[in-house]
């Protein structure tokens, strides 16, 4: 059986315990992540063993290894001067920790700007004495349209917060604080203007926009690095070697072509042919003639080699 590469099946865990303060009303809850990290993550080895390489701490002076009590934090001045911090130091920064959510405003949704948000986690009930609290903060959130602000300290930092509900759970977005977001006409300050392009250009790409429109599904885009990385760990364990191809650059879209891409690119949709996408790096597979590498250490037994099963189309 292939192995679940980058999946977790285990039951979220509370990451943070307290109540949400709402006026004179507070409501015990829990944190959970709302995401999982299906990255695929691999070990390093050196090359032709079964040796793990690992890392270690040294001093760059004398190359010892330093223990971990014996490491300190320390801030760069630049030039070559640190600052350095002693751990109580740094604990007396360190924001006061609290078990409370204390909701501040009721704002809407789309004042928001998306660039704020770090995390999405779910805010569930915790304990049957909450329920009822709980489904009214929901409900009432639901029939104004708001979203509510707030700030939580975790993991000994401390996050400006939106709460936002939804037919079934409160979902809590950790944000960023206004002073964290980059200024895009500062990073980019010759970023082009609305006068570079003309009407017809507008009215011409507005109909292309119209054209491809269609409901959100999440289920229609999937992690092609992913599933790919996912085949070719299969085809290896399964004895094959992998050759993979080069590929090829798409070319830009040159400016004085872009009325003419434009009405190809519209025919193209109303034909029912989406316009070409980026082509996924042909992978093929052959048997391997070179002696296998020496084999891992405390590895499972492994199973009969069967072909991978084909995956879906979504």
């Amino acid at each position: 059986m292939a192995p679940d590469l980058g999946n977790d099946s285990c039951m979220p865990r509370t990451i943070w315990k307290g109540a949400l303060n709402f006026g004179l009303v507070n409501v015990p809850v829990g944190l959970y992540s709302a995401t999982q990290d299906k990255t695929v993550h691999f070990n390093q080895f050196e090359e032709g063993t079964s040796d793990r390489v690992r890392y270690k701490k040294v001093n760059e002076r004398t190359g010892v290894e330093v223990p971990a009590g014996k490491i300190v934090k320390g801030y760069d001045l630049g030039g070559g001067e640190y600052v350095l911090l002693t751990d109580e130091e740094l604990d007396a920064a360190e924001p006061e920790k609290s078990k409370l959510i204390e909701i501040t405003d009721f704002v809407d949704l789309e004042q928001i700007d998306p660039v704020y948000y770090r995390s999405t986690y779910y805010l569930a009930p915790e304990g049957e004495a909450a329920n009822k609290a709980y489904a009214l903060l929901r409900q009432v959130m639901r029939d104004a349209n708001k979203v509510a602000i707030g700030t939580v300290v975790m993991r000994n930092k401390e996050y400006p917060v939106a709460i936002r509900p939804d037919a079934d759970v409160l979902k809590l977005e950790t944000m960023y604080f206004a002073d964290e977001i980059r200024s895009p006409t500062k990073d980019f300050p010759e970023l082009p203007s609305a006068d570079q392009v003309t009407d017809r250009e507008v009215q011409m790409a507005g109909l292309l926009l119209e054209s491809m429109e269609s409901d959100w599904n999440p289920e229609k885009y999937q992690d092609t690095h992913r599933l790919q990385l996912e085949a070719i760990i299969e085809a290896k364990r399964q004895g094959n070697e992998i050759v993979t191809g080069t590929e090829a650059q798409p070319a830009s879209t040159k400016v004085v072509d872009l009325m003419e891409v434009l009405s190809a690119s519209i025919d193209s949709v109303k034909a029912g042919r989406q316009p070409a996408k980026k082509a996924a790096p042909r992978t093929t597979t052959k048997k391997a003639v070179a002696k296998r590498p020496t084999p891992i250490k405390k590895t499972a037994k492994a199973a009969k080699p069967k072909a991978p099963a084909r995956r879906k189309a979504s």
